[in-house]
Formats: C-alpha cells, sequence, structure tokens
C-alpha cells in the first residue's frame, strides 16, 4: 500500500472511531417498504424514536427498532457510559437495495411472469448533540 493510500486510510479509521453504527443486511423486506419507517425516524432523537416504532403497525418497524438498540448499545460501549435522554441523535440512516431473488410464477397460455423479492441493507449512525454543534 502506498503512502498517500495509507495516510488517507488512517484519517477514515480515526473518524469512524467517533461513529457508533449498527448495520442491518438481507432484511426479506422491499426497500420501498422499509423506507417509509425509516422516513418516520430520520433526524430524531433515539429515545424519541424508539417510541414512535414501538407503536408503528408497520412490519419493518421492528427490525429497525431493535437496530437502533443496537446503535445505543455501541455508542455505549464505545463512550463506557449510559446514554441520556436527548443525548443522541439519529445523524445517518439510509437504506439501500440487497440481493434479489428471482422467481417465476405460471400465467395464462404458457406464459411465466417474473416475481422479484427484493431485499435491503439498513445502515444507522448515531452521534451526540454536542458533536453536531461543535461542527
Amino acid at each position: 500500500m502506498g503512502a498517500r493510500k495509507r495516510l488517507t486510510a488512517e484519517k477514515r479509521k480515526e473518524a469512524n472511531k467517533a461513529v457508533s453504527l449498527a448495520k442491518l443486511n438481507n432484511v426479506p423486506t422491499s426497500p420501498r417498504k422499509m423506507r417509509l419507517v425509516v422516513d418516520m425516524i430520520r433526524g430524531m432523537e433515539v429515545f424519541k424514536a424508539l417510541g414512535v416504532l414501538k407503536f408503528s403497525n408497520k412490519e419493518a418497524a421492528a427490525r429497525v427498532e431493535k437496530l437502533l438498540r443496537s446503535a445505543i448499545a455501541n455508542w455505549e460501549a464505545k463512550n463506557e457510559r449510559r446514554a441520556e435522554s436527548g443525548e443522541l441523535y439519529i445523524s445517518l440512516i439510509k437504506v439501500d437495495g440487497g440481493a434479489m431473488l428471482k422467481r417465476l410464477r405460471p400465467a395464462p397460455q404458457g406464459r411465466g411472469y417474473r416475481i422479484r423479492k427484493r431485499s435491503n441493507h439498513v445502515t444507522l449512525q448515531v452521534d451526540t448533540i454536542k458533536n453536531d454543534n461543535q461542527n
């Protein structure tokens, strides 16, 4: 590895040390359905977002709630203290398309219709509110 590449990699690692994130890969839900849930909580304070997810009737909300709890636990492990109410917020949450299972469904007159069973990847990052004001 060249010197320039190593320096940029080290800078990226230092920046990621301050970040607490959690990833959820290959969720067997379409990205469109997952984005409906994610858009409800984007930018919210984490404990308020947990309340919103708990009382949402969407199936994807339970998975995002579990992911958010994981991100909070990751932040607590990195900072070696408990998160307080009003301290953390969701700084980044995104949904990307995952692998697609392709199936054929029989159709009239000898045809076959293609069915795409979609999946997605969710990335969630939490940060402290005071860190956002310093930048």
